[in-house]
């Protein structure tokens, strides 16, 4: 690959936008240079017109079970592979692939598909590893989870777990309070592990407890927890109140009402919120019934219609709605989607922001957000059909 050079852009860095910019990638795939004005390309460079628009950082989700019909539990590679193409189109540029609350043996064989995949690199967005969502949660808050294969946490289960993922997995999803849970935190806390507490029923003491041994996360924060009360905050208060955590947010205006986004926003701040989709395999297909779900006007319930069971979202969308939930700008809100997930999945040294020697991880888009390309490590994986 040529080194390429993006010209007559407006750039999006970290605490700055440069009006006039230009970019260079290099032949690997990484920034190589950032300026403002103009700047003729060489012989060895591929010039491209942005033609005003927007150069921002690529969107980072680790929450995101599927799309398109594909789902990670699939345990195959071209599930995986339809998964990235699918959000890759929607302003995704890397990805946790994330599990469900299954047997022992259907999750090892995700996890093994996530190695595999992993090893050969996927055609649209980068999968940069895997949230491990259950099975160690509270039957209490499980939400769309299946009951019948929630248990106990081991030592034992969760070592054939790291292994079975060669040390892929980057977040876990669980419940300090049950049995073996506070043990749980620390264990995988000490492996690299980014802990989230989410179908949790816990206390606002013990989330404090949880977050003393390593805890530093929650999962769809509002969702799958114990709510917020003014004599006992629970998993939803403590969230908010302790600024050793950072909060997971579905912002689809369905999963959490506008005006909590905003709230969350508000007293959080963007550098400890988190942006999530928590897309399932039907994001992105028409309306209908669906196996376990069944999905009306892109909400997605089980089939008994007691519970939401993941989302239709993506990126590009949730960016859009939260700008216009919060009233933020562009600017402000970006850390949600690029470096605090980036943080969270402990990939912020390559990923997250538009910096040298950083992956050419970006997209280029028009004034409201229409996505008109998107750059995984400098190759073009998606761009509009005109």
């Amino acid at each position: 690959m040529d080194s390429q050079l993006f010209k007559n852009a407006k750039i999006y860095l970290l605490d700055k936008i440069i009006e006039n910019g230009w970019m260079l990638v290099d032949e690997h795939g990484k920034i190589l240079e950032i300026g403002e004005g103009e700047r003729a390309s060489v012989s060895n460079e591929v010039s491209v017109d942005v033609k005003g628009m927007s150069i921002i950082p690529g969107l980072i989700d680790v929450h995101i079970h599927g799309g398109n019909g594909y789902s990670f539990m699939d345990g195959s590679y071209e599930s995986l592979a339809e998964i990235s193409s699918f959000h890759s189109k929607h302003g995704t540029t890397s990805f946790l692939a994330t599990t469900s609350t299954a047997s022992k043996e259907k999750i090892i064989k995700a996890l093994n598909s996530a190695s595999e995949s992993y090893e050969k690199g996927m055609p649209g967005a980068d999968l940069i590893g895997v949230h491990l969502e259950g099975p160690f949660i509270n039957e209490k808050r499980s939400g769309a989870q299946e009951k019948s294969d929630i248990r106990l946490s081991s030592k034992e289960e969760i070592e054939e777990y790291l292994k079975a993922s060669n040390h892929l997995i980057k977040l876990v999803t669980l419940a300090p309070e049950v049995e073996n849970g506070f043990e749980a935190v620390k264990y995988f806390k000490d492996q690299g592990v980014t802990v989230s507490i989410g179908h949790s029923d816990a206390n606002f003491q013990e989330v404090l407890e949880a977050t003393k041994l390593g805890a530093t996360h929650t999962t769809h924060h509002f969702n799958g927890m114990s709510p917020l009360h003014h004599r006992e905050p629970g998993v939803a208060g403590a969230g908010m109140a302790l600024k050793e955590l950072t909060t997971e947010i579905i912002a689809d205006g369905i999963h959490v009402h506008p005006e909590m986004v905003k709230l969350l926003l508000d007293v959080k701040g963007v550098w400890n919120t988190c942006a999530i989709t928590d897309a399932v395999f039907c994001a992105g297909l028409p309306d209908g019934e669906y196996e376990r779900v069944i999905v009306t006007k892109g909400q997605v319930y089980l089939k008994d219609w007691s519970t939401l069971a993941g989302s239709t979202l993506t990126m590009i969308q949730s960016l859009k709605n939260v700008i216009s939930f919060t009233g933020y700008s562009l600017l402000d809100v970006l850390p949600s989607y690029t470096m605090v997930p980036a943080r969270q999945a402990k990939v912020e040294h390559i990923k997250g922001s538009l910096e040298i020697g950083k992956d050419a991880d970006f997209l280029i888009v028009d004034d409201d957000l229409t996505l008109y390309s998107t750059f995984v490590n400098g190759i073009e994986v998606y761009q509009m059909t005109k």
